[in-house]
């Protein structure tokens, strides 16, 4: 498990290609201060195991799933990335409860005149967004600040942008999305209780 505070901004330094994956290496002198074989460290919100360590570099493996529904599919050496490693047991929570399971990417959009930084979702994610909730963007904890259909808006202060991939990201690039878990599991508990029906006005609403 992971809280989204991002312990340091690591340089990938190689990236090999296989037919099913792919194996990454990432230098990260204060996440590998005491990981070890097995270790998880969040790349990009990303959860991923260590496989390899040399000195204040960590390598590990991506699976298909993984490059298929994240950001990392697109890496490349020199790349920088958030790095964070798995919360013990005690620790102080302080961003919120995530599983580094990206559920996708989202892509940046263009600043705005309000302030926010904003980012537009994948149509099938909105549903789990709520102002002032919680997101995960390329591993860091943030608040929803405002939210206009599939597009989040977030406000990202002056540390945070220098100290992340956020303070680097441009319009058109894709970051990656964990939306908040809990929101999925009140989904699916509830969804056999609540029925679709077609109001008056043609939209369609859920009902107890």
């Amino acid at each position: 498990m992971f809280t989204g505070i991002v312990a340091e901004l690591g340089e990938i330094v190689d990236v090999s290609e296989r037919e099913h994956d792919a194996r990454i290496t990432v230098r990260g002198p204060t996440v590998t201060t005491d990981a070890r074989f097995g270790d998880s460290i969040a790349v990009n919100g990303v959860c991923l195991t260590v496989t390899e360590i040399d000195g204040s570099e960590f390598t590990v493996d991506v699976v298909y799933e993984t490059l298929r529904r994240s950001s990392l599919r697109a890496i490349s050496v020199g790349d920088r990335v958030n790095l964070e490693t798995a919360t013990a047991v005690g620790d102080r929570l302080g961003g919120h409860i995530m599983q580094g399971h990206v559920d996708g990417t989202a892509t940046v959009e263009p600043g705005a005149d309000d302030g926010l930084h904003w980012f537009r979702l994948p149509p099938e994610l909105t549903r789990y967004v709520v102002e002032k909730g919680s997101v995960a963007i390329d591993g860091a904890s943030l608040t929803i600040a405002a939210l206009r259909g599939d597009r989040i808006g977030v406000a990202l202060i002056p540390t945070t942008l220098e100290l992340t991939t956020l303070g680097v990201r441009a319009p058109g690039e894709h970051v990656n999305i964990e939306v908040d878990v809990i929101a999925k599991y009140v989904e699916k508990l509830t969804s056999p209780y609540v029925t679709r029906v077609t109001a008056d006005n043609g939209e369609n609403k859920e009902v107890p």
